[in-house]
C-alpha cells in the first residue's frame, strides 16, 4: 500500500511539473488572440492599411469583430468594413471555414488552459492545506522545475522559430488541418493580407515573451522561497 501511495504521489508531482509549461503556453496564447494591441501593432507593421485599401478605423472594426467572434458561440463570422464608401463582406467563404477551423484551435486552447489550471490549483491547494513546511518547500521546488522546464522548451521553440520559422509554420498547418482551406491567396483574400506571415512570426515571439516572462515570476518566487527558509533551517 505505501509503494502504491508513493507511485501516485510521484506521478501527481510529475503531472503537476509538466502541466505548468502547458498552463503557461495557453495562457499566452489567449493573451495574444484577445489583444488589440497585438493586432494593431501588425496592421501598423505591415503597412495593411495600405496594401488593402481599408482606413485604419475598418482595420479596428475587422480586429474587434475578429476578438468577438473567436469569444461567441457564432459558427460563422459575417463581418462587413467599408472600402471607399462601399460596404463588403470582409471575408469569403472560404475564409469563413477556415476561421471556423481556427476557432475550434482556440476553444480547444481554452479547455486545455482550464483542465490544466484546475489541476495545478488543486494541487497546489492540497499541498498548501498540509500546512507543514516540508510540503511547502517540495511545491517551491516542483515550480522552480516546472519553471525550468517551460524556459527550456521555449528556447528550444525559440531557436526552432529563429532558424526555420516558415517549416514550423507549414508544419503547424498540415498537423492542425483535415482540409486546404488554410492556403488562401494573399492578392484576393483578405484574412492572408490582414495577417501576413510574418505577423504570425512576431505573434510566435509574442507568445513565447509572455510565457517566459510567466516562467521566471513564478520560478523567481519560489526560488526566494526556497532560500529563505533554506536560511532559516540553519
Amino acid at each position: 500500500m505505501d509503494g502504491k501511495l508513493k507511485f501516485l504521489n510521484l506521478a501527481a508531482k510529475w503531472i503537476f511539473i509538466l502541466c505548468l509549461p502547458v498552463l503557461l503556453l495557453t495562457i499566452s496564447i489567449v493573451w495574444a488572440v484577445n489583444s488589440l494591441w497585438l493586432y494593431n501593432y501588425g496592421f501598423e507593421e505591415y503597412e495593411i492599411s495600405q496594401s488593402t485599401g481599408l482606413a485604419e478605423t475598418e482595420l479596428d472594426k475587422a480586429a474587434s469583430g475578429l476578438i468577438s467572434y473567436f469569444k461567441s458561440a457564432e459558427e460563422d463570422i459575417n463581418l462587413t468594413v467599408t472600402k471607399g464608401d462601399q460596404p463588403f463582406e470582409l471575408f469569403n467563404r472560404r475564409e469563413v471555414i477556415h476561421l471556423r477551423d481556427v476557432k475550434e484551435l482556440i476553444w480547444l486552447n481554452y479547455r486545455v488552459l482550464l483542465g490544466t489550471l484546475i489541476y495545478v490549483l488543486t494541487y497546489t491547494g492540497i499541498s498548501l492545506f498540509r500546512q507543514r513546511k516540508e510540503s511547502w518547500r517540495r511545491l517551491a521546488q516542483e515550480v522552480v522545475g516546472g519553471s525550468g522546464l517551460t524556459l527550456a522548451l521555449m528556447l528550444a521553440l525559440g531557436l526552432g522559430t529563429l532558424l526555420g520559422f516558415d517549416q514550423l509554420f507549414l508544419q503547424f498547418h498540415l498537423l492542425s488541418f483535415a482540409n486546404d482551406f488554410w492556403q488562401l491567396d494573399p492578392t484576393r483574400d483578405y484574412l492572408i493580407m490582414l495577417f501576413p506571415q510574418g505577423f504570425w512570426y512576431d505573434a510566435a515571439l509574442f507568445c513565447g515573451g509572455i510565457t517566459t516572462g510567466l516562467a521566471v515570476i513564478l520560478g523567481g518566487v519560489a526560488g526566494v522561497y526556497l532560500r529563505r527558509t533554506r536560511q532559516q533551517n540553519y
